[in-house]
């Protein structure tokens, strides 16, 4: 077990290196000079060459492509995310103002997402060709369809403006967190639903099942005690993994409903060019990402003992 922690541990800090040198890499590839983007934005008029001069000597950007990724990478071991060019704060407090915000609505997606893929998932699988199956199979379908933006719209039409329940954007109490849950939710309740159901359906056939209904266990004993939870390896890995992809989806979502998180900070940053925003919150990312897949990886071994420490079944 400690050899294998140690190799996946190993893995995880060579992925996260390559994470720090694409974050810090994709800024150079885009147009436009953040100096002169933010001297524009500070000054609000096109600033003379040589304030654009003594920006670029003052952040280090002339410096080659290797010394500054030293630069940055020795800043960041540190804790030190540098300042942003536009607001000239600290990129470690915007991140920490907007942070609580987008973690809220994760796992408020993610509740929403279990709630409703589990239920829904395992009742398809027991109920197989019944309506109950073709209902859950149908809103799969129309929940993974459907865009998150075009989603979260019809949301606020409906709860904001038709039903006046919910306010139209920003964050507060409860009331501005469940269009955004939802409108983030949805997705994944399908594709956890669907996994749920395929992977339910294919524990039913295993030869344990057959054992356990013989012993004349309860049918809600063998759907809930065997069935599902070693359903739940292939699930798990998913959950994991679209937590990751909520920060993504997070991004469309907070912009949608004017919400202040990761999202709408990562936007402003792209538009004005600010280059340690960018490359701060991106790294963020890519961080949680590998670390989710890390702790999935090793939740295998509580869900099924049958999985080795390499991964692998027995």
């Amino acid at each position: 077990m400690n050899r294998y922690l140690l190799k996946r541990f190993g893995t995880t800090v060579l992925v996260l290196i390559s994470v720090s040198i694409l974050t810090f890499s994709m800024v150079f590839v885009t147009p436009g000079d953040p100096a002169v983007t933010a001297l524009t934005e500070q000054m609000g008029h096109q600033p003379s060459e040589e304030a654009v001069s003594e920006f670029r000597e003052q952040h280090g950007l002339n410096d080659p492509f290797v010394v500054q990724y030293v630069n940055w990478l020795t800043d960041v071991l540190s804790g030190d995310l540098g300042v942003s060019y536009s607001s000239e704060q600290t990129v470690a407090s915007m991140i920490g103002q907007r942070l609580p915000n987008t973690i809220t609505l994760a796992v408020a997606a993610m509740a929403v997402a279990i709630a409703i893929a589990l239920p829904a998932g395992v009742a398809s699988a027991t109920n197989p060709g019944s309506r109950i199956d073709y209902a859950a199979q149908f809103g799969a379908l129309v929940g993974v369809s459907m865009p998150n933006f075009w989603l979260g719209y019809l949301l606020i039409m409906i709860g904001a403006l038709w039903l006046n329940i919910f306010p139209v954007s920003g964050a507060g109490d409860l009331a501005h967190l469940v269009l955004p849950a939802v409108t983030l939710g949805s997705g994944m309740a399908a594709v956890i639903a669907r996994l749920v159901r395929t992977a339910m359906l294919d524990v039913f056939d295993a030869a344990y099942i057959d054992t356990a209904r013989s012993k004349g266990l309860r049918e809600r004993i063998v759907v809930y005690k065997h069935a599902l939870r070693n359903a739940l390896v292939p699930v798990v890995t998913i959950v994991g993994l679209q937590f990751s992809y909520v920060l993504n989806g997070a991004v469309v979502v907070e912009v949608v409903f004017q919400r202040p998180g990761l999202g709408t900070l990562l936007v402003d940053a792209i538009f004005a060019r600010d280059y340690p925003v960018i490359q701060g919150v991106t790294l963020l990312v890519g961080v949680i990402f590998v670390l989710t897949n890390l702790i999935v990886d090793l939740t295998y071994q509580f869900l099924d003992p049958r999985i080795d420490h390499g991964g692998e079944p027995v």
